[in-house]
C-alpha cells in the first residue's frame, strides 16, 4: 500500500510502498477514504514534546485524523462488522485503566493512534473505540473532524462550558481555532477571532466569528477589551506559543475561563510565563483540554447531521497523498489556511 513515511526528525517524508498493518485480535483494519493533515504531526516531525518524555519511534506512518470502511476485524471483536463506515478516534482508550473507567479515555496513557497517512490503518480495541459514521456525513468531512474539530468540541462544550450569552475570544485561526469558532458560534456565543493573517480571519468570519482582530495591526488584548466592554467570558489559545497564551489570559474579564488547547513548540518547551497576580485578583480559571472521549462523538455527529455544525466549511483543499508532505512543510511558516484532507491514495 502507499504510505507517507517519516524516517527522521526534520527530514522530508516520502511516499513509499509499505506492508499493510497487521490485524490484532481485538482490533480492526480500516480502508482509509479520508485523512486530515494536522499540525500535531508537524510537531512530531519537528521532534517536539521530548520535554514531556515523548520519543517517536522511527520509521513511522503518522496521521491521526482518518475515516473509512472497516475491512477486517479481529477474532475477539464482538460488535464491529466489516463494511461499517467509521471515523477513527484520535484517542483510542484501553477501556480498563482508571481514566477510561472514569469516562476520560482521552487521557488514557495506553492510547494508540496514527497510521492514517496510508491506504490502510489500524483501529485498536475496536469494540471500545469504533465510532460508526452516519451515512449523511462524508469521509472527507469526517476526516476533517478527526483531531482538530473534536478537540475544539471538547474544549468549547466540555472544558470551557461555553453558553449562549457569553463572549469567546479565540487566539489562532488554524484548524483548531476555526473549529472552536464555529462550535462556539453554534451554541450562540459571540466569538472574536484573533490571528496575524487576514486570509485566516476572513475564513473565521465565514464560519461564525462576529469580530476579527489582526494582532499584527493592533493590540489584540485592548481590542478584545473594547469589543467586550471589559473582557471575554472565555478565552481559547488554539496555537500554543507564549504570546497567544499570555494574550488569551489577559483578554479575560473577572471570573473568566481560559481553555488551553494549543501545545507548545521548541521555543517554549512547555513553559509559558503567565500573569499570576491577575489570575488571582480576577479569579480566572485555567483549564487544559486534550482530544475527546469516544463516547462524546455521537453528540457532536448529531449536531452535524442536524446542520448545527458544518465541518466541511473548514476544508480548503483535498489532495492526493503525494502532496501531503508539502502541506506539513508549510506549517513551519503558518502558511496554511483551513484544513487539508487526503482523499486520493
Amino acid at each position: 500500500m502507499k504510505a507517507l513515511v517519516m524516517e527522521a526528525v526534520g527530514r522530508p517524508m516520502e511516499v513509499k510502498e509499505m506492508p499493510q498493518p497487521t490485524l490484532r485480535p481485538d482490533g480492526a483494519i480500516v480502508r482509509v477514504e479520508g485523512s486530515g493533515i494536522c499540525r500535531s504531526d508537524w510537531h512530531l516531525w519537528q521532534g517536539d514534546w521530548t520535554w514531556l518524555g515523548f520519543a517517536q519511534r522511527l520509521p513511522t506512518v503518522l496521521g491521526h485524523e482518518f475515516a473509512g470502511v472497516v475491512e477486517e476485524v479481529g477474532k475477539e471483536v464482538k460488535t464491529l462488522k466489516p463494511g461499517t463506515r467509521v471515523v477513527v478516534p484520535l484517542s483510542q482508550g484501553c477501556g480498563v485503566c482508571e481514566d477510561c473507567r472514569d469516562g476520560h479515555s482521552n487521557l488514557c496513557s495506553k492510547s494508540l493512534t496514527g497510521g492514517g497517512y496510508a491506504r490502510y490503518a489500524r483501529l485498536n480495541r475496536a469494540d471500545i473505540n469504533a465510532v460508526p459514521l452516519p451515512d449523511s456525513v462524508g469521509f472527507e468531512e469526517a476526516a476533517s473532524m478527526g483531531c482538530r474539530y473534536v478537540t475544539a468540541y471538547h474544549g468549547i462544550m466540555d472544558q470551557g462550558q461555553v453558553k449562549a450569552d457569553e463572549s469567546v475570544v479565540v487566539y489562532g485561526c488554524g484548524g483548531v481555532g476555526l473549529s472552536a469558532i464555529q462550535i462556539a458560534a453554534a451554541v450562540g456565543a459571540r466569538v472574536i477571532a484573533v490571528d496575524l493573517d487576514d486570509r485566516k480571519l476572513e475564513l473565521a468570519k465565514r464560519v461564525g466569528a462576529a469580530d476579527a482582530v489582526n494582532g499584527r495591526k493592533t493590540d489584540p488584548v485592548k481590542a478584545v477589551m473594547d469589543l467586550t466592554h471589559g473582557g471575554a467570558n472565555v478565552s481559547v489559545d488554539a496555537l500554543g506559543i507564549a504570546a497567544t497564551c499570555r494574550n488569551a489570559v489577559a483578554s479575560l474579564r473577572k471570573r473568566g475561563r481560559h481553555v488551553q488547547i494549543g501545545l507548545t513548540t521548541q521555543g517554549e518547551k512547555g513553559d509559558v510565563a503567565l500573569p499570576v497576580d491577575q489570575i488571582v485578583f480576577k479569579e480566572i480559571r485555567l483549564t487544559g483540554s486534550l482530544a475527546i472521549q469516544s463516547h462524546r462523538y455521537p453528540a457532536m455527529l448529531d449536531m452535524v447531521e442536524r446542520g448545527r455544525l458544518a465541518p466541511r466549511q473548514l476544508i480548503t483543499e483535498t489532495i492526493p497523498i503525494e502532496k501531503a508532505f508539502s502541506v506539513i512543510e508549510k506549517m513551519s511558516n503558518f502558511e496554511n489556511v483551513g484544513i487539508s484532507v487526503i482523499n486520493q491514495f
